[in-house]
């Protein structure tokens, strides 16, 4: 009995839900029904974004609880999640991991650098940002963003 009530006084209280987000749906996002599979390519960014997207999935955050799930095949995606500005090495294999994917193949532009190249701007290596070189439905604004940012995306997707 003694343990139980220890439990229960360190217990943390279940946060409220967030706001349902005021952001547009894009075209071709309310068919996914509520889940969204999302597939995550890193285009050349300095692995901040990574981090905040690990931590989107984390049991903190819990994106999953609103119906994104990280798949590992384009093949299986229902969204295109890109870090960083697209390098040169990568806009090539950018383009096939698009086209790898059935429609509507949903792309997100996660942080400054996916949106406009951010610190990279002009570099040498740099093709240019994801709009360049595939078409982009959601830009997610940050350096990196905090997951709080990257859920309300993803629920926008999902509708949930």
């Amino acid at each position: 009995m003694g343990l139980l009530r220890k439990i229960a006084k360190v217990g943390r209280v279940a946060e409220p839900e967030p706001t349902r987000p005021e952001v547009p749906v894009p075209q071709g996002a309310r068919a996914l029904a509520g889940s969204v599979q999302v597939r995550h390519v890193d285009a050349g960014s300095c692995n901040g974004c990574e981090i905040e997207v690990g931590q989107t999935f984390s049991p903190v955050y819990d994106a999953e609880r609103y119906g994104a799930r990280l798949v590992a095949s384009p093949r299986h995606a229902d969204a295109l999640l890109v870090t960083g500005p697209v390098t040169r090495n990568m806009a090539d294999a950018l383009k096939a991991c698009h086209e790898a994917m059935p429609r509507p193949a949903i792309v997100i532009a996660l942080g400054d650098c996916a949106r406009d190249c951010g610190v990279f701007a002009g570099g040498s290596g740099v093709q240019g940002a994801v709009r360049d070189v595939v078409r982009v439905d959601v830009e997610v604004a940050g350096c990196p963003p905090p997951p709080e940012a990257i859920v309300t995306a993803l629920r926008t997707l999902t509708g949930r």
